[in-house]
């Protein structure tokens, strides 16, 4: 009865418009009045959900994101992506892929990659006579590909979510060939579409303006270099890695570009601020929900269930991902990653699934929920900058998202294409 309670009331404030913040603390807290548990028990378990200090990362990695974002990084990554991609069939839809690969390396959000990739790319493709449509989709799904390249702060979130004892660096590794592989199937599945509606190229540049291109970027792209290969030979953590971000982001928009103003460095500030209270709020409820799973013996009954008619490690994967593509098409990415790692990992685990592949499986179903109605985010801000209504995105964006579920099967099933770079980088 507590266990229906949990998740029936959660289920039911999400339905009616709650914050999921506010519908994790709600569902809670009475749940722990019915089970006659002390209500300061759901401070003690908020405060210590936020206590870890592997967390500190995320707000420094927002923060540094931000930065790039206002401070002209954004339109150097797609003036380089340009001259790389645009003269291939449905050039901008291209454009758009590779500088969501590039965007990602520096904000490690999709949330972000959208609003600075598809803020951009979306009315300039409208204008060269690109459907809206079209335009949205292929914006939308290439932000997929933030969530798995360093430093995605979702991978930060799961480490946490799994306890804390996942290496940080691996999670990073693990991300690249997915990455790689989610932006050659946007990029094909774009050139499929764009050539069937008979859109253009755009031409190339020449050799020099690509050139001069590349060095402009270059100072951004290093970020990339120094979140991953830092952190990677262990010459600093996460956190350390994220607060030497900022500086880096400070110093290359500040002084190198020449566009980070007071006023735009005050805005920077006031949004990243508001971003990072929104995250670490819903990260302290839920820890009061995980707490109450674990308390209720929740992943215990989860693996007895699926062992019951489930006796190999595909099926079972299966049907996880199954669940949680339907969970994603109603809860967002970060209580999603907080709820479903204490359920579902030691079921993985029970199963010999590694860790390290199970926690991109997991980031990156919840990805493709983000493209997804009723609640999805990434598809919300889509279509706002693209002015179309989510049903009429819908109707045509279901190639990029088969696309993006074929990357999810093969990453889940074909697990040495993810774990062969971490396993590379210990050797």
């Amino acid at each position: 009865m507590a266990i229906a309670l949990l998740f029936g009331l959660f289920m039911v404030l999400l339905v009616i418009g709650v914050p999921v913040g506010f519908a994790l603390a709600g569902a809670a807290l009475a749940t722990l009045l019915y089970l006659d548990l002390p209500s300061v028990v759901l401070v003690q378990q908020m405060q210590a959900g936020v206590g870890s200090a592997s967390l500190i990362a995320i707000p420094l990695f927002i923060f540094a994101g931000e930065i790039m974002l206002r401070g002209g990084i954004s339109e150097r990554l797609i003036a380089l992506a340009a001259s790389l991609v645009g003269r291939f069939r449905g050039g901008l839809g291209q454009v758009s892929v590779l500088s969501s690969l590039f965007f990602g390396g520096v904000s490690g959000s999709a949330i972000a990659d959208v609003s600075a990739v598809g803020g951009t790319m979306i009315p300039q493709m409208v204008q060269r006579g690109y459907g809206r449509d079209f335009a949205v989709n292929v914006s939308i799904t290439a932000a997929l590909v933030a969530l798995l390249v360093p430093p995605s702060h979702n991978l930060i979130l799961f480490s946490a979510a799994a306890g804390g004892g996942l290496s940080i660096a691996d999670l990073f590794a693990a991300g690249i060939v997915p990455a790689l592989l989610m932006t050659v199937a946007m990029m094909g599945t774009g050139y499929a579409v764009a050539r069937r509606r008979g859109y253009g190229t755009e031409p190339f540049p020449g050799a020099r303006a690509v050139l001069l291109r590349l060095v402009s970027a270059l100072p951004g792209l290093g970020l990339v270099a120094l979140i991953f290969f830092g952190i990677r030979a262990g010459i600093f953590t996460a956190v350390e890695s994220a607060a030497l971000a900022v500086l880096y982001a400070l110093g290359v928009t500040a002084l190198l570009y020449r566009q980070l103003g007071w006023r735009i460095f005050l805005a920077t500030v006031s949004h990243a601020a508001r971003t990072t209270g929104v995250i670490l709020f819903v990260i302290a409820t839920a820890a009061v929900f995980g707490w109450l799973l674990a308390y209720l013996q929740v992943p215990t009954h989860a693996v007895e269930f699926l062992q019951s008619f489930a006796h190999d490690k595909i099926t079972v994967l299966l049907m996880i991902i199954v669940m949680l593509l339907v969970l994603g098409t109603f809860m967002d990415l970060a209580p999603m990653i907080l709820i479903c790692t204490p359920i579902f990992l030691p079921v993985a685990k029970a199963y010999g699934i590694n860790p390290i592949h199970f926690g991109l499986v997991l980031v990156l179903t919840g990805g493709i929920g983000l493209v997804t109605p009723p609640v999805g985010s990434v598809l919300f801000i889509g279509t706002a900058i693209g002015k179309i209504s989510v049903a009429e995105c819908m109707r045509s964006i279901w190639p990029f998202w088969l696309a993006a579920l074929a990357v999810l099967l093969v990453v889940a099933f074909f697990p040495q294409l993810s774990m062969w770079l971490p396993e590379l980088m210990r050797a």
